[in-house]
C-alpha cells in the first residue's frame, strides 16, 4: 500500500472517531473533485457548490456507516452523484410545474476551467470552443442519469472503471456499456456541430 493511501485511511479513521480537523482535511482533499462532478451533472457552478457542500454534510453525518476507510473517495462521489441527480430531477420537475412560464433564466456561471484562460491567438477560435463546450454540456444533460454519471466519472474525471462501478453501484461491464452508449448518443446529438 502506498503512503498516500495509508495516510488517507488514517485520516478517515480519525474522522470516524469524531476528529473534526481530520474531516476538514478530507474535505480539502476531495472538494475540487466533488464540485467538478456535480458541475458536470448540473451545468451550474452555484448549484454544484451547494450539492458538494450538502454531500460533505451528509458524509460527515454518515461517516460511521462507512465500513472500508480505503473506499472513502468512491463513497463520497457516490453521495455527490446521487445528490446531483436528485437535484437535477427536482429542477426539471420545478420547470415542468412552474406556473410562471419559462421566462429568461439566469445564465449559468462559466466553466471554472475557462476562468483562467490564457490569451488566445484568435478570439473567434475561443468563442467557437466555448460554444462547443456549451453544446457538449447541454447534450450530456439529456443523457440518462447512469450514462451521464458514468461518462463524467470515467471520461472526464479519469477515474478507473472499477471505481466508477463502485460509485454508480453497478458492474464494470455496465460502466463500459453506459460509457459506450453515452458516447454514441453524444456523437449523434452533436453530429451537426462536428
Amino acid at each position: 500500500m502506498d503512503e498516500s493511501k495509508a495516510s488517507e485511511r488514517a485520516t478517515v479513521n480519525k474522522a470516524q472517531g469524531g476528529d473534526a480537523d481530520a474531516f476538514a482535511e478530507l474535505v480539502r482533499a476531495y472538494q475540487r473533485r466533488a464540485v467538478s462532478v456535480a458541475y458536470r451533472l448540473l451545468n451550474n457552478i452555484e448549484d454544484a457548490s451547494d450539492v458538494a457542500q450538502d454531500a460533505f454534510v451528509k458524509a460527515f453525518r454518515s461517516l460511521g456507516q462507512l465500513e472500508d476507510a480505503d473506499k472513502f473517495g468512491s463513497w463520497l462521489l457516490r453521495i455527490v452523484g446521487n445528490l446531483s441527480l436528485n437535484f437535477r430531477r427536482a429542477r426539471s420537475l420545478r420547470k415542468a410545474v412552474s406556473l410562471d412560464g419559462d421566462f429568461s433564466t439566469v445564465t449559468d456561471a462559466p466553466d471554472p476551467a475557462t476562468k483562467f484562460r490564457l490569451v488566445a491567438p484568435d478570439d473567434v477560435d475561443v468563442e467557437q470552443g466555448q460554444e462547443m463546450h456549451r453544446l457538449v454540456r447541454e447534450a450530456i444533460a439529456t443523457l440518462p442519469e447512469k450514462q451521464a454519471l458514468s461518462l463524467i466519472l470515467f471520461s472526464v474525471e479519469g477515474l478507473p472503471q472499477k471505481q466508477v462501478a463502485e460509485i454508480v453501484e453497478c458492474s464494470v461491464e455496465l460502466v463500459k456499456w453506459n460509457v459506450f452508449q453515452a458516447r454514441k448518443k453524444l456523437r449523434a446529438l452533436l453530429s451537426d456541430q462536428l
